[in-house]
Parts: C-alpha cells; structure tokens; sequence
C-alpha cells in the first residue's frame, strides 16, 4: 500500500459513560419529526420520513459536566437551535425490522442540529439541496454517549432546550411522529447502517434564533445534558 500523501484526520469518538468511546462513522438526520415543529415549519399530516446527513467531523463533542462553544456562522444572519435525541448505532445491518430495531442500538446522547436558517429557506425555494444550511462546521454539538443497557423509559423521556434559562423547547419522545424503531427500519432499507453511525432523530417545536454570548442547554430525562455557548 502506497504512503498516505498527507496525515489521515482523526477520527471523531464520543465518550461513553462505562470510560469507552464510540467513533462516529455517519451522522443521519431525521427532518420535521415532531408534529408541532412540521405545523411551525409550514407542513402538517405523518409524511414519509425523510434524511439529511451532516459530516462527522461537524460534530462538537462536548464531554459530560463541562460547557461547550461553538462559534457563530458564516454567511448567515438567521442560527437556529434543534434540540435532538441522539442514537448510536452499535450493531450493523440493512433492512432492520422496527421489531428488531433496538438490538441495534448501542446508546443514546444529547445533540444540537444547529441551522443556517436563512440558508436552508434560499435552498428550499430553489429546489437545492440544503447542505449549506445543515452541514457547516460545527453544526453538531453533541454530549456524552449513554449505553441503553443504562437508559430506562427512553420512549416517554422529556426533552428540552433552555437558552440563557428560557425555556424554548419541550416535548416528550413519545412524541415523535415516527418512533426510535420506524426511524431504524425505514432508514436501514436505503442506507446499510453500521457501528459507530447516529441518528439525529428530530426536534420539537419551538426552533428560534440565537445570537453571540447566548447559552444553550438541551436535556433528555435518563440520558444527560448538553451546555454550549455561541461565540
């Protein structure tokens, strides 16, 4: 095998609770996921799920008990927060049933679908892919990975997002339009899912601005809490 011609990026690896880490492969999104986050973005009814991916190295690891940054975009005047449920994938395959769906899963944590809002709304009316609004650096704060084995009642688990200690978004994970197992089997049938890959399962309503200087800190009830501030 030929010399590389220059030093291969290290990989992106999460902490997990037991002391390991995970080392991200891919990073699935799942968009417009909460009923009352598809009414505020101008969509109603249970649509086919749909997926974006970001890239790995847009992830900001933000390790347990300490507060992260990010700092502001470029080329945007309109950052939004998404407060997420995270899933890891721990176990591979390719048409996963919803029956089968949690043995795949390795853990859960706590992450940020960060959004160049303004961005994505030029990419929407012109029929464009919305990268540029969903994959940018650091697009993808993200906290601690918690093995399910240690995770009880991830399916009714509260979730939220406070900034500066305003309660922006609160939902349940009950309320997801389709469920931890759907969003598996129906992402497994068009991509083989392997170790080391996320799901970013979706937000709930109440997505908003942010500006420089603004705290954010997302919870998921079992799983933990993510702290970043904009710089």
């Amino acid at each position: 095998m030929a010399s590389l011609a220059f030093e291969a990026p290290a990989a992106t690896v999460i902490p997990v609770d037991d002391g390991t880490g995970f080392p991200v492969r891919r990073v699935y999104c799942v968009g417009r996921n909460y009923v009352e986050h598809a009414k505020e973005m101008g969509f109603t009814g249970r649509e086919p799920p749909f997926f974006f991916i970001k890239p790995a190295d847009a992830l900001v690891v933000v390790p347990g008990g300490q507060s992260g940054a990010i700092d502001y975009p470029p080329g945007t005047e309109d950052l939004h927060h998404e407060i997420e449920l995270v899933v890891g994938i721990g176990k591979g395959g390719a048409d996963i049933s919803a029956a089968d769906a949690r043995e795949h899963v390795f853990g859960y944590a706590v992450g940020l679908d960060m959004t160049r809002r303004d961005l994505q709304g030029q990419a929407k009316k012109q029929g464009r892919p919305w990268e540029i609004g969903k994959a940018f650096d650091q697009s993808g704060p993200i906290g601690p990975m918690m093995r399910a084995s240690q995770v009880s009642g991830i399916d009714e688990a509260p979730i939220t997002l406070r900034v500066n200690g305003e309660l922006r978004q609160e939902a349940t994970i009950a309320d997801l339009i389709w469920n931890i197992d759907e969003i598996i089997e129906h992402l497994s049938a068009y991509w083989t899912l392997q170790p080391g890959d996320l799901i970013f399962t979706g937000t709930p309503a109440g997505v908003a601005a942010v500006v420089k200087g603004d705290r954010l800190v997302g919870a998921v009830g079992g799983v933990g809490e993510l702290s970043v501030v904009i710089k």
